[in-house]
């Protein structure tokens, strides 16, 4: 059984700080990367085939293709020293680089 990406509260919460509605947080898989694959997070229009996660009248999508990577995957927002981001916390990766944004399958 595959389990769809969870959103913290605390990303959810970033979103309606930055007033992303009507817009949504996308958040897809795609080539390349120093590890072989890359998170690509932007603000986004949803897709008719996208997997809608809401919360705090906000919305976070992944589309059809993303999803099976993304698979039981966290999405958060991180506000440490180094700067502020969203980021995923993804068990299904075997590896990946300092940058946090490029992972191995």
């Amino acid at each position: 059984m595959r389990l769809p990406p969870k959103v913290t509260a605390r990303a959810f919460a970033r979103l309606a700080e930055i007033g992303a509605a009507p817009r949504v947080l996308r958040v897809a898989v795609e080539g390349g990367g120093c590890s072989g694959f890359q998170y690509d997070i932007s603000l986004d229009e949803a897709g008719a085939d996208d997997l809608v996660l809401e919360g705090q009248g906000q919305k976070v999508v992944v589309d059809p293709v993303s999803l099976p990577f993304l698979e039981n995957a966290t999405i958060d927002f991180s506000d440490e020293l180094i700067g502020a981001r969203f980021v995923v916390e993804n068990p299904n990766a075997t590896s990946s680089c300092g940058c946090g944004v490029s992972f191995a399958m």
